[in-house]
């Protein structure tokens, strides 16, 4: 809300009003906004709980809300004065946007409603993204085409010509009410993690090469076509890292990286990250000038919208200072065209989230996951690990695989009886996607013994009530651990059991650790299924970051979970959980009785 205030308290003043000019027809004022990472969110809708879309900190989502947005600005500097550019991710991560992919693709007669909003809005170009690659090139050459708009991605090449396989940069040409005409050059990178990403989608046809290099080719080439102003939509996240270590050559995040190496450049609209970033300051070593970065959160959350002052001097423009803030989408309502126009695909989607896939043969509840083996909790684990060990190749595939997950949600439940993509849906609440990584018996149980900091002491055997034995205070959780930081790890083809003695403490908790009957050795080799918050170091579990990564697909958990009932039809707890637990916890090697 401050930064909406502040944003029109600056766009009242006479310099930057209307025509975009400052106090002289040598001066004037562009605007260029910019979205990203809008994961197929079209409207403010959850489709997992069948209602408005809501959070912690009651963020909105979607292109209705940024229409909104966009309509203010453009009407407070004048819309000949803007541009809108989109940084990448657009076509995966909603219902809507699987619905469109997978249950009535997109064709010559079935348009994405994210083309058809963003076409509607008036987005002048786009970065793609590495999602846009999950459902295939035919896929993303067909969303491609209905669009009003290019899609931009420089170092994306074709691997039978060498060349861009997409534009590179497009230059746009912004004309003010007077004076001579402003030509906007707009970059576009993606990530080069595409190649491991959707190996499987790129191979043979699509290589990508670094952020960097390619932004220093064609950055002189933008400025020797008279580009006044370049701006760079890049799929990259600001802070320099890479999730796939050194298995390329190219860093995964090089936002600031190309903003320190290659000159020329003036804003960089940032992407991939999911972080919100109001402006970042990073200085060009070669030129010693400014270049402002600036990133608009995730799923249409946030507007960036970059103020760029310009003067006119010897026949040409020339930026003077760049300033970046960031428009937050709960402060407006959704703007009605697009709600409107998209009416009768949002009733397909919803209709669809409700309808039922398959039937379970008994009820499966995560009421007690939290301190209790359970069939919800197996399930995930069990779907997880077998989509990770159907890709693994060579000596890997010969590893057993375990897979961790978490009690995300106590009112999760799988009803036995008929099962809708909701109730799925429903045990996994977070839009992570899945990894495989390979640990070592020693790390498995390190890892187990973090998890286990989120149980309380219990001196004694005895009955406890759950309250009183989970969500333990540590130095890193003072008000307690969060549910989403314990997990339960199990097995695929083998039972991995173990034991998490509350009598003993923290660091010393884990008994009896094997893998198909067997003592799990410290030197022993494992797959470990693993969502993409964990392997990063959300959660600080030891082992994870660094560990070899043998399979990332970027697959979204909760829509795997949703494919695996839709393609088995039946959900059978006796096939994936044991009728004994694989994990229970005990007080002195006797088991503890848990009430409510």
């Amino acid at each position: 809300m401050a930064a909406a205030v502040a944003l029109t308290v600056a766009l009242a003043s006479p310099a930057t009003a209307g025509e975009g000019h400052g106090h002289s027809s040598d001066d004037y004022h562009l605007t260029v906004m910019g979205t990203t990472d809008l994961h197929g969110s079209a409207l403010n809708w959850d489709y997992f709980k069948n209602a408005e879309y809501d959070d912690s900190a009651h963020n909105d989502v979607g292109l209705a809300k940024v229409s909104t947005l966009v309509n203010q600005v453009r009407a407070d500097k004048g819309r000949r004065n803007t541009l809108l550019i989109d940084a990448g991710d657009t076509i995966q991560g909603t219902s809507l946007a699987y619905y469109y992919a997978k249950v009535e693709p997109i064709s010559k007669t079935v348009e994405h409603p994210m083309a058809a909003a963003m076409n509607a809005i008036g987005y002048d170009a786009a970065a793609v993204g590495n999602h846009e690659f999950n459902y295939g090139i035919p896929y993303l050459r067909t969303f491609e085409r209905q669009l009003d708009f290019p899609l931009l991605a420089a170092n994306a090449l074709d691997d039978g010509t060498g060349r861009p396989a997409f534009a590179p940069y497009v230059i746009k040409t912004v004309k003010p009410a007077h004076g001579k005409p402003v030509r906007v050059g707009i970059l576009g990178l993606t990530n080069p993690g595409i190649a491991i990403w959707d190996k499987a989608n790129v191979e043979g046809k699509m290589h990508f090469d670094g952020l960097v290099e390619q932004a220093a080719r064609y950055v002189p080439e933008m400025k020797r076509k008279g580009a006044d102003v370049v701006v760079v939509a890049a799929h990259s996240g600001a802070d320099t890292s890479s999730s796939y270590g050194d298995a390329l050559p190219f860093p995964e995040n090089a936002a600031t990286l190309v903003a320190q190496q290659v000159p020329g450049i003036d804003a960089i609209l940032v992407g991939h990250a999911h972080q919100e970033i109001a402006q970042r300051v990073v200085t060009n070593t070669a030129t010693g000038k400014p270049v402002v970065l600036s990133e608009p959160l995730k799923w249409g959350e946030r507007l960036s919208v970059f103020d760029i002052d310009l003067s006119f001097a010897r026949g040409h423009w020339a930026v003077q200072s760049v300033g970046a803030q960031v428009l937050n989408s709960n402060t407006v309502p959704e703007d009605p065209k697009i709600v409107t126009m998209l009416a009768a695909d949002q009733q397909k989607v919803v209709t669809y989230v409700n309808g039922v896939i398959g039937t379970a043969t008994e009820a499966m509840s995560a009421a007690t996951a939290r301190y209790e083996d359970t069939a919800a909790l197996d399930f995930i684990n069990h779907v997880q690990a077998g989509a990770v060990k159907a890709e693994l190749t060579g000596a890997d595939a010969d590893l057993p695989v375990l897979s961790i997950a978490a009690p995300f949600n106590k009112d999760a439940a799988i009803p036995a009886a008929t099962v809708s993509v909701r109730d799925v849906a429903g045990l996994y609440i977070y839009d992570n996607t899945l990894l495989g990584i390979k640990l070592t018996g020693a790390q498995v149980k390190a890892y187990l013994e973090k998890s286990a900091e989120y149980f309380k002491p219990a001196p004694t055997p005895g009955t406890y009530a759950s309250a009183d034995l989970t969500n333990a205070v540590t130095p890193t959780a003072p008000t307690g651990t969060p549910d989403y930081n314990y997990d339960v790890m199990g097995g695929l083809d083998q039972p991995l059991t173990y034991d998490i003695d509350l009598a003993q403490p923290v660091g010393s908790r884990i008994t009896g650790l094997a893998y198909g009957g067997f003592p799990v050795t410290d030197a022993q080799e494992f797959v470990v299924a693993i969502n993409n918050y964990r392997q990063s170091g959300g959660g600080n579990f030891p082992g994870v970051v660094g560990a070899p990564v043998v399979y990332n697909r970027q697959v979204e958990i909760r829509q795997l979970l949703i494919d695996w009932v839709t393609q088995h039809q039946v959900v059978d707890p006796a096939e994936f959980s044991a009728t004994n637990p694989d994990w229970r916890l005990t007080s002195g090697g006797q088991p503890l009785t848990i009430t409510p």
